[in-house]
């Protein structure tokens, strides 16, 4: 049986894409559960605490992949009055490609 990279695309692309929804899913809950009540965590809207960044606005201080370092040892560094939280491996590619996903 042979299978045409057309039929193969066919067959992988509805999987990785239902994939993808599921963790940008699971990003969004994260942060609007952990994050949501200093920032503006959706692709709209004003963050509760004035000095704390809108998700949507990140990658414009620095790449986001940036993040995942950050994310992995524990964010140490934000707003000046942001908690210490480490976050488990395997939410932070979920969180990443949420972020990526609201970007200006």
């Amino acid at each position: 049986m042979r299978i045409t990279l057309t039929a193969l695309m066919i067959l992988v692309v509805p999987a990785y894409a239902g994939d993808d929804h599921a963790a940008i899913r699971s990003g969004r809950t994260f942060v609007e559960k952990n994050c949501s009540p200093c920032h503006a965590v959706g692709s709209t809207g004003e963050s509760p605490h004035p000095d704390a960044p809108a998700f949507r606005s990140l990658s414009t201080r620095y790449p986001l992949v940036n993040l995942e370092e950050s994310l992995a040892e524990g964010i140490l560094t934000g707003h000046p009055d942001m908690p210490e939280f480490k976050v488990q491996p395997k939410d932070i590619s979920d969180i990443i490609r949420y972020l990526n996903s609201i970007q200006k």
